[in-house]
């Protein structure tokens, strides 16, 4: 592992702790438009209440992202969630200019994770 992977695993690990760890009742609650989340790149989790992480994702604009619909939610309908129960934990990105750098965070969290409804998970490099 070189510094610049070591370094990228320690970004990633500081963004699943935030996600992971931010208490349910300060995550963003499910509406129509999502004008609590801001059109700023991120990396974000759907968890459920009890359940924990579901899905994990990234993306340019996180309001625009969920705004247009997600299939974890449908994913958490057909699981007969409660709508109360599911909530986005968000970790905003300030350097978007490097979509590679994003998906790589993105594939060192989900390796770590392995949350159900991420249908494929990114195999390590």
């Amino acid at each position: 592992m070189t510094t610049n992977d070591s370094e990228l695993q320690i970004q990633a690990r500081r963004i699943l702790d935030a996600i992971a760890f931010t208490p349910f009742e300060q995550c963003q609650p499910l509406s129509r438009e999502f004008d609590n989340i801001p059109a700023r790149p991120g990396i974000y989790a759907i968890k459920h209440k009890t359940d924990g992480l579901l899905y994990i994702g990234k993306t340019k604009s996180l309001r625009g992202r969920f705004s247009g619909g997600h299939k974890a939610f449908l994913w958490a309908w057909l699981d007969k969630y409660n709508d109360d129960d599911v909530r986005i934990a968000i970790q905003f990105i300030s350097y978007w200019g490097n979509p590679t750098l994003l998906l790589e965070l993105e594939a060192i969290i989900l390796r770590a994770t392995e949350p159900p409804y991420n249908v494929q998970i990114p195999a390590d490099r």
